[in-house]
């Protein structure tokens, strides 16, 4: 892939140098790493049954194959990177995307980094730099993540990356409070939350309704109505709510309803509704997508709106997500909403993962500490099935 940065004027073309050093070398992920990348991502972010991890690798290895060697159907030189230690053996990797931005008319290489994670059994503390510091080298007009845990984060400050604190929460809003404890425990014991706690959580819950009941009233005077779309309206209409960002995604060529395409195939959290709020003129006035089912907890993938109407975008998720019998809504904060987040009730924030940028662009840079930028849900990792899909089962 080739690309231009008409900031810096200077002609980009993206091949990967395999670096050396005294603790092993990095180069590009290739289809024969595939399989041990797979059992790395398993050992260190998932709790595998033996007799489940073979099926597991596979279906891991198979998808890492989509999203990083195969994006968009077009094989060629992925920008994921593995380490190499001093014996040959798979020692650490480092998921990357690829993604376009623009500012001022500008288009912008990005670097979209996902999961980073090194083998504690060979690896010194090495890996987790020596990765950074080789996609540092690939040179990308940006890099960026929405999902760093706090050991990676301890790796990327000192490497100049900005922190967007907001953007780190995560927030939920409870609808059944016994719903949502049921929810959580059923990720980790599916039978016993099914036989145990969602009795107990049906018998509760409905004494807690008047308090935990979303208010029906909207947080504008004029008449607004909400409506399902689909996928491909989705993609059509998001590009046009951004467009007020001056750091903002340039999709091109059917790149968001592909990347769309792979987001629906998560299937932690139930599948992925599309909607949209309007005004009674039919004006939209913002959209969202979520991951729900009846019982589970919604999962916010993306929410967007045009100017001051945040409030009745809000307002319209917390409602389809109580009308389809939700027991909450969970996503990551913005700090274009962070206003009207805090005028619901029960409402909690966590950290949720940090949220950086790193650029040596000063233009971009500056857009990045003014809060300009959009980052998050689809320009981001969150939506690959590595955050959370249960693999193997």
């Amino acid at each position: 892939m080739q690309l231009v940065s008409r900031i810096t004027g200077v002609e980009k073309v993206f091949a990967p140098a395999v670096l050396d050093s005294r603790h092993g070398s990095v180069r590009p992920l290739a289809a024969e790493d595939l399989e041990r990348v797979a059992a790395l991502f398993l050992t260190r972010f998932r709790r595998r049954r033996r007799h489940l991890l073979d099926r597991a690798i596979v279906e891991t290895a198979e998808y890492m194959r989509k999203i990083y060697l195969d994006p968009g159907g077009q094989p060629g030189t992925s920008n994921a990177l593995v380490q190499i230690n001093r014996q040959g053996d798979l020692g650490g990797f480092l998921g990357v995307l690829n993604a376009r931005y623009e500012l001022d008319g500008a288009t912008l290489s990005a670097a979209i980094i996902g999961p980073l994670m090194a083998d504690t059994g060979t690896d010194h503390g090495s890996a987790g730099p020596q990765l950074l510091r080789a996609v540092h080298q690939h040179g990308f007009d940006l890099h960026l993540t929405d999902s760093a845990n706090r050991v990676s984060l301890a790796f990327a400050r000192p490497m100049k990356y900005q922190l967007l604190p907001a953007h780190c929460l995560g927030w939920t809003r409870i609808f059944r409070p016994a719903a949502v404890v049921s929810a959580a425990l059923r990720g980790k014991w599916p039978g016993l939350s099914r036989f145990v706690f969602d009795p107990c959580a049906k018998a509760f819950d409905p004494f807690t309704r008047k308090r935990f009941e979303p208010p029906v009233q909207h947080s504008s005077p004029h008449r607004v109505h909400r409506a399902s779309m689909d996928a491909g309206q989705f993609a059509e209409q998001l590009p046009t709510l951004v467009s007020d960002y001056s750091l903002r995604p340039r999709w091109q060529d059917g790149e968001l309803s592909r990347l769309i395409a792979l987001a629906v195939e998560k299937r932690a959290d139930g599948p992925l509704h599309f909607r949209g709020t309007y005004d009674e003129a039919g004006k939209m006035l913002g959209c969202y997508a979520f991951y729900g089912q009846v019982g589970g907890i919604a999962n916010l993938l993306q929410i967007q709106s045009s100017g001051s109407h945040w409030g009745v975008t809000l307002d319209a998720l917390m409602a389809d997500a109580w009308t389809m019998g939700c027991a909450g809504v969970i996503g990551q904060t913005q700090s274009r909403f962070m206003p009207q987040l805090f005028s619901y009730k029960n409402v909690f924030f966590r950290y949720a993962g940090g949220t950086m940028v790193r650029s040596r662009i000063p233009e971009v840079t500056e857009a990045v500490r003014s809060g300009d930028i959009f980052i998050g849900g689809l320009m981001g990792d969150r939506w690959t099935r590595l955050s959370s899909d249960d693999f193997g089962r």
